[in-house]
């Protein structure tokens, strides 16, 4: 064998491919007890996998996937949301403002304080990925405001 599997173009998708189900098996023991033994056993399944194409490779440094979806709002659909809250806004708000809005407008009156903050914070990286394409900062002051960009 020439050199380490890992560097053969036909095994490094196969280990990606088991890195990713790794994590994700490592998130679902988190989120389900009940079901750990049987995900554990899974998991040492994938790891050995992965020993057999690789040896020397590190399973430590696999990180555990967790992902907890949002119960207000399918993928994709906050920052439009956002926008909408922006186009009939009269001054910059900052993020939480933007969710309190945000929630206000999509009839959620329960929401938690964590819940307020994770919407937060989701508008907020939408924000800032799309910043100078239709989104700008205003200021330098924290927490940051946003408005809609004004058209080119």
């Amino acid at each position: 064998m020439r050199g380490r599997p890992t560097k053969d173009p036909h095994t490094r998708p196969a280990i990606n491919t088991l890195e990713r189900l790794h994590m994700e098996l490592g998130g679902q023991i988190l989120a389900n007890r009940q079901q750990h033994d049987a995900l554990s056993e899974q998991m040492r399944h994938v790891e050995a996998v992965i020993k057999m194409l690789d040896p020397t490779y590190n399973l430590g440094r696999i990180a555990v996937k967790r992902r907890k979806p949002n119960p207000w709002f399918k993928r994709g659909t906050l920052y439009r949301r956002a926008l909408d809250v922006l186009r009939t806004a009269t001054e910059p708000m900052t993020t939480t403002e933007l969710a309190e809005a945000v929630l206000k407008n999509h009839g959620v009156v329960n929401a938690s304080k964590p819940d307020l903050q994770l919407i937060a914070l989701g508008i907020q990286h939408s924000l800032k990925n799309h910043e100078g394409k239709g989104v700008e900062r205003v200021g330098e002051a924290t927490p940051a405001r946003w408005r809609l960009a004004p058209p080119v």
